[in-house]
């Protein structure tokens, strides 16, 4: 198969599965992949999963990425919160969450971690252009407590590095409450009144 006419009828998957490519070409040859990967046409992110050499690894391609490649899942923890300016930017590790089992996969473009969550509380996330999943600002604050529930105490808010009035001016009282009610969690409920004081007046 002539690449360039491959790359046109998946120019609108920035990442690309065997999946997708038999969806398009049943009789697809696997050995072009290998073909194409020697001759720099392509990068293979991880088994069954790859990307066009010439884009961009940017947020929008690791937010892709991530997506992509372990499904059920949408990005939140750490990356969502920093996606929101309300954490100091990290590029090491995108997190996700997702209903399947904690996982991490190392690539070539980044780190890949997956945080098991409960099927019940996948939800809080918004579509970004591109399709991709990432968590409402109040759902990934609550989502990192969930899994973190040694972070509880002053210290422990502080050393998040929480930009305060960021948060304070963007979060969305009525969307943080009825999710806390949602994760129906009375630790949970009682350590996110603990951190809302100590946004508000440590």
């Amino acid at each position: 198969m002539n690449f360039v006419y491959f790359k046109n009828s998946l120019r609108d998957f920035p990442v690309f599965s065997i999946t997708d490519i038999r969806a398009a070409y049943g009789g697809f040859d696997r050995r072009r992949l290998s073909e194409w990967q020697k001759k720099g046409y392509i990068k293979k992110i991880i088994k069954g999963h790859y990307l066009f050499s010439d884009v961009d690894i940017d947020e929008s391609t690791l937010s892709a990425i991530a997506n992509k490649i372990y499904k059920p899942s949408y990005i939140s923890f750490e990356t969502a919160m920093s996606h929101y300016r309300l954490i100091p930017e990290s590029t090491y590790m995108i997190t996700s969450a997702s209903t399947r089992r904690t996982s991490l996969f190392e690539t070539p473009m980044a780190r890949f971690s997956y945080r098991t969550i409960k099927p019940a509380l996948f939800f809080g996330y918004s579509l970004l252009p591109g399709g991709i999943k990432m968590a409402f600002m109040e759902k990934a604050i609550l989502d990192y407590f969930y899994i973190n529930p040694a972070v509880r105490t002053a210290d422990d808010f502080a050393s998040l590095r929480i930009n305060r009035e960021e948060m304070l001016s963007r979060v969305n009282k009525e969307r943080l409450t009825d999710y806390v009610q949602r994760f129906n969690h009375k630790r949970l409920s009682k350590k996110m009144k603990h951190f809302l004081g100590w946004l508000e007046y440590a």
